[in-house]
């Protein structure tokens, strides 16, 4: 199966500028995406997108400190899965960013690393889906 990562991709600035037109609702909606995108991706399904914006609102973004949290835990295993070169953990980070009410800056280093791992995502995907189309490399094309 052939995916394209790089349809995932957005633009940081475009993620900040709409999250202060919108007064911040922006934020729930790419919260929800980049909730779904890297549990689909990493396998990780330990944050539900849906549950994790309700109990966002209902806490009055007390919860949110915990996602970021463990967003960055999931981000860390789909950046293992893309088999990136470094990985990056921002867990502490985005935590005090987030105690300070710095979200936005979160969202535009979280957005940033995932938009490279979308890249490294579709680069293993095309060399992967290139080694497969190899007919000799194939078992069926065994000597005995």
């Amino acid at each position: 199966m052939n995916y394209n990562y790089g349809v995932r991709k957005k633009s940081v600035v475009s993620v900040i500028l709409l999250t202060f037109i919108t007064c911040g609702i922006y934020t729930f909606f790419w919260m929800y995406q980049t909730t779904k995108e890297l549990a689909e991706y990493s396998g990780d399904n330990r944050l539900s997108p849906e549950t994790s914006i309700l109990l966002t609102i209902l806490t009055c973004g007390l919860y949110q400190i915990y996602w970021w949290y463990r967003i960055a835990d999931i981000f860390m295993s789909a950046q293992q899965r893309a088999k990136m070169p470094r990985l990056s953990d921002n867990k502490i980070l985005f935590v005090v960013l987030s105690l300070f009410n710095f979200d936005f800056i979160n969202m535009a280093i979280l957005q940033g690393d995932m938009n490279q791992m979308w890249e490294a995502a579709d680069q293993n995907t095309m060399t992967s889906s290139d080694a497969s189309n190899d007919p000799f490399d194939s078992d069926d094309w065994v000597d005995y």
